[in-house]
């Protein structure tokens, strides 16, 4: 599948759910912890039903994400679903890792390959005020259980002025002590995220591991949003920036929301439903409704313009 901008299409997000035990300042501080109706999400198995026609057409890699996809019950039978229909798929999640350290098992018996585990700092306090819980030692140890169960896993850092500026030495230090690639994300900024916070930019983030560590810039992995560098010990840790104006020239991702919204682009609203083919069972309307999706994909975010316009996208709805 290829889009219009020539972009081969192959890599499908599905977020499971929208509901999430945090309520972290950059993406969903102000929500309710109940506010979704169960009843509006798709069942297992009519995310399975496009889940199949995606990988008949071509998509070899798929991300369960959320909200948080761990508070969705069964989520590892959704796995298995996958995994039992075609061996050798790309299968990975992204957790905040609360409760991983109860579901790690079940996850890697279910197929899944990798993690991608959210950790902001390695302070208590910081970390109950970042996500407005107390979260650290459950995210630890859901880490460890990651580890322990032999998954690929890298730790996802939300790089924050002011917050965990002071902590980004420490993180990396953390991530090579566990054996995974630590990647610091530019606050992408949106509607929903909280007015108290400011990110740090790419440059920033060097500037201050450079204070500690010689750094060389590596080439960029083909179609992956994280630029990669490396320290004098050899140890490789990444930056997504999507405000730099390449960060979309190799873009291969599409989203699926937990309630049917077929998504083209992270940063735009605009999205196809595929609820009534699922539903349905009309695998010729979803293969249109993907086909289309692809089609219209847009080229770039708008992070990076010199605008006043911010991302009204609801990260918690289709997984960052």
């Amino acid at each position: 599948m290829i889009d219009k901008y020539g972009r081969k299409i192959n890599y499908l997000r599905v977020s499971v759910t929208s509901r999430c035990n945090f309520r972290c300042k950059y993406c969903m501080p102000t929500k309710p912890f109940e506010w979704q109706p169960k009843e509006n999400l798709l069942s297992f198995e009519e995310l399975f039903l496009f889940v199949k026609v995606a990988i008949d057409e071509g998509i070899d890699k798929i991300r369960i994400t959320g909200g948080e996809p761990l508070v969705r019950q069964d989520v590892d039978k959704f796995i298995a679903m996958i995994n039992d229909y075609k061996k050798g798929l790309d299968l990975a999640m992204t957790t905040n890792g609360y409760f991983l350290k109860d579901k790690a098992a079940l996850l890697k018996n279910a197929g899944l390959k990798r993690l991608n585990i959210s950790l902001d700092t390695l302070n208590p306090k910081k970390a109950k005020f970042i996500s407005q819980k107390d979260i650290l030692g459950n995210v630890l140890q859901g880490i460890e259980a990651g580890v322990e169960n032999g998954f690929q896993i890298k730790l996802n850092t939300v790089a924050l002025k002011g917050i965990n500026d002071d902590e980004l030495i420490d993180l990396i230090n953390f991530a090579k002590s566990k054996n995974a690639q630590i990647r610091f994300i530019e606050y992408m900024e949106n509607t929903h995220g909280s007015s108290e916070i400011n990110g740090l930019d790419k440059n920033e983030i060097l500037n201050i591991i450079s204070k500690k560590h010689f750094i060389k810039e590596l080439q960029k992995e083909p179609n992956s949003p994280s630029s990669l560098f490396e320290l004098e010990d050899g140890y490789k840790f990444g930056i997504i920036a999507p405000h730099k104006h390449d960060f979309c020239q190799s873009c291969n991702r599409i989203r699926l929301s937990a309630e049917g919204l077929l998504i083209p682009c992270l940063y735009f609203d605009d999205a196809l439903s595929i609820k009534k083919a699922v539903k349905d069972r009309d695998i010729v309307a979803a293969s249109e409704i993907l086909r289309n999706v692809i089609n219209n994909k847009p080229e770039k975010n708008k992070w990076g313009e010199d605008t006043n316009e911010i991302s009204n996208r609801a990260f918690y709805e289709t997984g960052g």
